[in-house]
């Protein structure tokens, strides 16, 4: 689906959508329970892929009871439903039936191939063409260091994957600065094998954020995994950690039954970036459902704010308030927000000066090379890009956006950034591939046009 965007002016409120970083590992926790409630969860092509998955190992995921009838548990699709009702596999995974097919979701394929790894027998995880071509080598080597079978069919480190276990947990090392996911999987899998699992980190870790999300949701589900330093302390975070320790034989289980799912800083982002180049002049966009959690990505609120633009965060209310302002270049270190480069991208484009992203090598290993991608689709709107192998330049002084037809490489998050450029450059801009906005915002454009975006789809104009 190609959408056309007219620059446009923002005003009036949105809500963000469900975390969908949280969603994958609350349905995945779900599953290594014997059954547990996930309110509030993302609805999206990438969880439906989790979702799945537990189904495969033996659990089940449907709509909790009282839920529209709308809601198709048949599909995965659950449409409509606002909690869904996980039945678990007690932390034994049984062997599936057929081949997990993980789609379009890295978080799937990682976290779920340490769950195969529980298994007593073997598990075949294959993807999309974009999926395939995804480095899953170092996780395959630590569970082959475990003691499980752990192999690419083509042996080049990507899907197809086959695991065969039972994985009874011990000590593995593994690099920390490829992607944080790996830690995250082997924590997961490693609370209920018998010996538990300690992990050693061969390299600094990168998006350390989304190892304290994990860290997070492992306690409300009654589950101790703790970061130590080189001297085997305990550390507060996952940041500086030399490595992580999880006792096994622990017991997946939420306070309640159930588990609630915050709101997307990921997703707020966009939102946030809109207002900032958009928002009707002395009115602000509004955005709900942005309560405090372990997200990293809620540094776009102070980078907002450093680029210029007003922003009042109301943390209890959970909601941002943003005023368009002219933007000044920043520099800004994404080694722990690598979702964050397609958004600081876009505002470095309209800001005064020099945008500088640093420290984002890994951000090129993502559903497409975002660095790349970025640098290649905003200067099609006339944006002066510099990128070098870990460095992103945007020459927002010497950048004037005009419409243009850009391509979202089958990626979400290059689609909605994209979209929020059409908003700032003159004329009308055509983002191709948007229907992959399904995968983390699925009303992105839905709440878009309810701010104003003048953004026509499939021929109708919202």
């Amino acid at each position: 689906m190609d959408v056309h965007i007219t620059r446009s002016d923002l005003r009036g409120a949105a809500r963000a959508p469900p975390s969908k970083s949280y969603t994958h590992r609350a349905l995945l926790a779900a599953g290594y329970s014997d059954g547990a409630t996930v309110e509030s969860p993302l609805i999206s092509a990438d969880t439906r892929a989790t979702a799945r998955a537990v189904a495969a190992f033996g659990g089940s995921v449907a709509p909790a009871r009282g839920q529209a009838e709308s809601t198709s548990e048949a599909d995965g699709d659950f449409a409509g439903a606002d909690a869904l009702a996980v039945e678990g596999f007690g932390g034994r995974p049984a062997v599936p039936d057929d081949v997990i097919d993980c789609a379009n979701s890295g978080t799937t394929m990682r976290l779920v191939t340490a769950a195969a790894a529980l298994a007593d027998g073997t598990t075949v995880l294959t993807g999309d063409g974009s999926l395939r071509s995804r480095p899953q080598g170092p996780l395959l080597d630590a569970l082959d260091e475990l003691g499980v079978r752990a192999e690419s069919t083509r042996a080049n480190g990507q899907a197809p994957l086959v695991v065969a276990g039972p994985l009874a947990g011990g000590e593995v090392a593994i690099p920390g600065d490829v992607s944080s996911q790996y830690v995250t999987a082997l924590l997961m899998a490693g609370a209920v094998t018998d010996e538990g699992v300690e992990v050693e980190l061969t390299t600094d870790l990168k998006s350390a954020p989304y190892v304290d999300i994990t860290l997070e949701l492992l306690a409300d589900f009654g589950v101790e995994a703790t970061p130590i330093d080189a001297a085997g302390d305990p550390l507060d975070g996952a940041a500086g950690a030399a490595g992580f320790s999880v006792p096994g034989g622990q017991t997946y289980e939420p306070a309640g039954g159930s588990y609630a799912v915050p709101g997307d800083f990921s997703s707020i982002s966009y939102l946030l970036g809109a207002g900032a180049v958009a928002a009707v002049p002395g009115e602000t966009v509004r955005i709900e459902g942005a309560r405090p959690s372990a997200q990293g990505d809620a540094a776009i609120v102070e980078i907002v704010e450093e680029m210029g633009a007003p922003v009042d965060w109301d943390r209890e209310a959970g909601e941002i308030a943003v005023e368009r302002a002219d933007l000044s270049g920043v520099t800004v270190d994404v080694g722990d927000t690598p979702d964050l480069l397609p958004t600081i991208a876009v505002l470095g484009a309209v800001a005064n000066g020099e945008t500088r992203i640093e420290n984002c090598e890994h951000v090129r290993y993502k559903e497409t090379d975002r660095v790349a991608a970025m640098a290649e689709e905003l200067e099609k709107l006339g944006a002066e890009t510099t990128e070098e192998p870990d460095v992103l330049t945007v020459h927002g002084g010497e950048s004037d956006l005009e419409g243009a037809t850009v391509d979202g490489r089958h990626d979400h998050r290059i689609v909605m950034a994209l979209s929020v450029a059409a908003l700032a450059a003159e004329g009308t801009t055509t983002v191709r591939g948007a229907e992959h906005v399904d995968v983390s915002f699925p009303g992105f454009f839905d709440a878009m046009a309810d701010l104003g975006m003048d953004v026509e789809r499939d021929g109708a104009i919202e």
